[in-house]
């Protein structure tokens, strides 16, 4: 049986949801996970439903079939296939843990993408991405140079079909125009230190002022620097004992799993836009599992 997953976002009225399973069921489709939201403050209704199609009934078909509710109800809607890989292009600079954590989940298919290249401003981990047979893009970055250099890497995501872009730890600003034109389309992730500790060594100033939390943001990219809707978040705890290494030690591995968990959200239509919040589903039963253990 074919698995597709169905997002719905409009405004919240009555008979939403029954319209929905009706409209499944006719289609001789079974709901396998459902969750929805209604927002007080806005009025909008989110929701997502998985589901499979018992009689091989096709996507498009299926399309067809919900047009009308959709249109009753005046929905953003899309139904998308679960089996479908994210083609996704990742950006990284001189810090690595972030993209070696990402490579492992998805050598072992607890992210099931496909990575259709790495780009760096930098040759460090050239090696680690061709020997993972993924294409490897070198595109400086200077002051100069920033408009040519946007435009090569606009050339790679089209040249890829890129779906989404993620920035794990790329050290570059992107320009108004690159993070309008790829809205919703790219992740990044930073320390949650903003903004109180700015600059390039912030766990070293958090050290100083016994910060006792460390935590991390990932975040869709907008023209507002490293204020885009946040998708996921954690924080790992800190007592007095810990060194400044400890602390950029620890902020490591948070980042690594905040970033990974955000992706995962992504990739699985989990994550709807509202204004500039999110709002994030739980994951489906099954969906955290891996292909194989490594």
């Amino acid at each position: 049986m074919t698995a597709y997953v169905l997002t719905v976002k409009c405004a919240s009225t009555r008979g939403i949801v029954a319209a929905i399973a009706n409209c499944l069921a006719d289609q001789g489709c079974n709901i396998t996970d459902s969750h929805q939201y209604d927002d007080p403050l806005t009025g909008n209704f989110f929701m997502r439903v998985s589901f499979t199609s018992e009689k091989g009934v096709g996507v498009e078909a299926l399309r067809g079939a919900f047009e009308p509710v959709a249109a009753t109800f005046g929905m953003d809607w899309a139904i998308h296939d679960a089996s479908h890989k994210t083609k996704v292009l990742l950006m990284v600079s001189n810090f690595g843990h972030c993209l070696n954590d990402l490579l492992y989940r998805w050598r072992i298919g607890a992210l099931p993408i496909e990575i259709v290249g790495v780009i760096s401003n930098h040759m460090t981990y050239q090696k680690v991405v061709v020997n993972h047979d993924i294409p490897f893009h070198q595109i400086r970055v200077t002051k100069d140079n920033k408009p040519q250099a946007e435009a090569q890497l606009m050339a790679v995501v089209e040249e890829t079909g890129a779906e989404l872009v993620v920035l794990a730890r790329y050290m570059q600003i992107l320009s108004d125009q690159l993070c309008q034109k790829m809205s919703g389309r790219i992740i990044n992730i930073h320390h949650s230190f903003l903004p109180s500790f700015k600059g390039a060594n912030p766990y070293k100033q958090a050290y100083e002022r016994g910060v006792k939390l460390i935590g991390a943001t990932a975040h869709y990219v907008t023209a507002d620097l490293d204020e885009g809707p946040i998708i996921e978040q954690d924080t790992v705890r800190i007592t007095h004992a810990q060194s400044p290494e400890d602390y950029v030690s620890l902020g490591r591995d948070v980042e690594a799993q905040v970033l990974a968990r955000a992706i995962h959200a992504h990739i699985h239509q989990r994550v709807f836009l509202n204004g500039n919040k999110t709002v994030v589903f739980p994951a489906s039963p099954g969906s955290y599992a891996s292909e194989r253990m490594g």
